[in-house]
């Protein structure tokens, strides 16, 4: 693992990496919200570092624990052959800014992430529903959405 790329993006944003992990050779930086925007600009244009494409980005409910939400975040420089995840640490009820501006393919991840979690990112262009309809209530993928409805056990009848 090439630590220099590494010892670069800490020392760029020093207070704003709380974290560096490596397993199995894949490394993962954890990063404060404060500054996303501009760390995720830096891992982007660097050209030692050149992270040019969002593989994915997700988000994790880790009920009950604080914060609540992680947001990941899968980068790969398609340069130097590297790939690097991100985590963002976010409580309940916080926001992040949205990197649309850096990468176009969050558009629709981070929209996945706000419907399936309820995490909202500042600035983003068309912040809605992608996977449910506008009106319905809830996160699905947030730990405390109920299994059960009020007419779980009746079966399914789709109008037509």
């Amino acid at each position: 693992m090439a630590k220099g790329w590494i010892d670069k993006a800490r020392g760029q944003f020093p207070t704003s990496i709380l974290k560096v992990e490596t397993f199995r050779d894949e490394t993962t930086l954890v990063v404060k919200t404060d500054q996303i925007l501009e760390v995720f600009t830096f891992l982007f244009q660097d050209p030692d570092l050149s992270y040019d494409y969002l593989t994915d980005l997700c988000g994790v409910d880790y009920k009950p624990r604080k914060p609540r939400f992680e947001v990941v975040y899968h980068l790969c420089s398609t340069k130097h052959d590297r790939r690097l995840r991100v985590k963002i640490p976010l409580e309940e009820g916080n926001s992040l800014a949205s990197v649309e501006s850096v990468w176009k393919a969050a558009n629709w991840y981070e929209r996945e992430t706000y419907d399936m979690l309820g995490i909202r990112f500042e600035n983003h262009p068309d912040l809605k529903r992608i996977l449910t309809w506008e009106d319905f209530e809830g996160y699905p993928l947030r730990k405390d959405f109920p299994v059960k409805g009020k007419d779980f056990d009746k079966p399914f009848v789709p109008e037509l």
